[in-house]
């Protein structure tokens, strides 16, 4: 087994042969790392994530690091560190930095306001996604095994789809209109489930919907993303699970409660902003009161109408996105509207996991000769435990990083 030190030194020796558009990271505390990570070797006891090296995503705090929230203009100085994070400091794990995001975490995109943007280390050229795309560009590229995330609209799984690597949404409470968990992206599903404490177990055929059709926008799937679902729902049919067609749902209503509370969220933030972000808090301050406060009723039903529109089916399984991550700057380079509205397109199955709060993961799966592409099994009546075992099933080894 590795000494923290030795892991430390071994990141951070590979972090400086990549450009910063490359690896993923905003800060990197390299003093505080190594001086830690030399005080965990010498604990008589070790803890269960003992040297694993674990960065935090730039929308939360990290005591002693920065918090850019996605734009140089919104850095601050954090003196305290956020609660979800504490169990694995606690258990050894090392933060060296913080990763790449949006700004405010509010676009599937990961080009952060006066810094580089993230490229993708799987589609050279092309978004990793977000909002947590360094998160995403750093476990590709081997840099780090995980890295924590944030997910409030697929923030966690686009960028795992995009990277070809695991993200996992687990399940949240989204009653009062709140859209987000945070979880983690890493190179394999076992450690995201050891993570979160889970042991990936099946032990009943599960109902498998295969849903193909998107559902809050209309696109053409492409066809490489729609044979990745369909070759893994042909896996877990081979592995004894009942594997069927969905139909879609009208799923108006329950796209228009995102949209009207992610808008609403957006008419909150203040200061100067980009111009994606300033549309979108333009956009959220004509929100009625009356339309919010509906939205936020249809989330507190979203649950159960999910599983109601889909009575036979545990897990919905389906594309993670409609297509391959386009170049850098293809949304930004649009009209505010028009770039929600085709990320919507590229992502429009990944939302309903964050208005019903249902848990859900995206793993990825190699077509033919070409990048892999990721799979998202829903989790409508399956537990945490089964859904990661389907998961494993579908992707039971490890990515290759992609410095090696």
């Amino acid at each position: 087994m590795l000494s923290a030190v030795d892991r430390v030194e071994a990141f951070l020796a590979a972090l400086a042969d990549v450009d910063p558009s490359d690896h993923g990271f905003s800060f990197v505390d390299a003093p505080g790392l190594r001086h830690r990570a030399a005080l965990i070797d010498q604990l008589p006891q070790r803890g269960i994530f003992h040297g694993l090296l674990l960065p935090a995503k730039d929308l939360v705090h990290v005591a002693g690091m920065p918090t850019g929230f996605g734009s140089v203009s919104r850095t601050v100085m954090a003196d305290s560190t956020d609660p979800f994070l504490t169990p694995y400091i606690e258990g050894g794990a090392l933060i060296p930095g913080k990763t790449a995001t949006s700004e405010l975490g509010l676009t599937a995109y990961t080009e952060p306001v006066g810094s580089p943007a993230i490229m993708n280390p799987l589609y050279p050229g092309a978004t990793p996604g977000g909002s947590s795309g360094g998160a995403a560009a750093a476990v590709a590229l081997g840099l780090v095994d995980a890295a924590h995330g944030t997910d409030g609209g697929g923030s966690i799984r686009v960028p795992a789809a995009a990277c070809g690597v695991v993200g996992y949404k687990p399940p949240h409470d989204s009653r009062g209109g709140r859209l987000g968990a945070q979880g983690f992206l890493t190179r394999s599903v076992q450690l995201n489930a050891d993570l979160h404490g889970i042991t990936p177990e099946c032990e009943r055929p599960l109902r498998v919907g295969v849903l193909l059709e998107p559902l809050f926008a209309h696109v053409q799937v492409a066809e490489r993303w729609l044979r990745g679902a369909q070759q893994a729902a042909d896996i877990l049919k081979a592995h004894g699970h009942q594997v069927f067609p969905a139909a879609a749902i009208d799923a108006g209503e329950l796209f228009y409660a995102f949209q009207t509370v992610l808008l609403a969220s957006a008419a909150r933030v203040k200061g100067p902003a980009s111009r994606m972000v300033e549309w979108l808090r333009e956009e959220g301050r004509n929100i009625a009161h009356e339309d919010y406060l509906a939205a936020v009723w249809t989330m507190s039903e979203a649950a159960e109408k999910v599983r109601s529109s889909w009575p036979e089916v545990d897990v919905l399984l389906s594309p993670m996105l409609a297509y391959d991550p386009p170049a850098v700057g293809s949304f930004s380079g649009l009209s505010p509207q028009e770039d929600f509205d085709e990320q919507t397109r590229w992502t429009p199955w990944g939302s309903l996991f964050n208005i019903s709060g249902l848990g859900a993961v995206s793993v990825p799966i190699t077509v033919d000769d070409g990048p892999a592409v990721g799979v998202q099994l829903g989790a409508l009546r399956a537990l945490p435990a089964e859904i990661l075992a389907c998961a494993q099933v579908i992707f039971p080894g490890s990515t290759q990083p992609l410095l090696s």
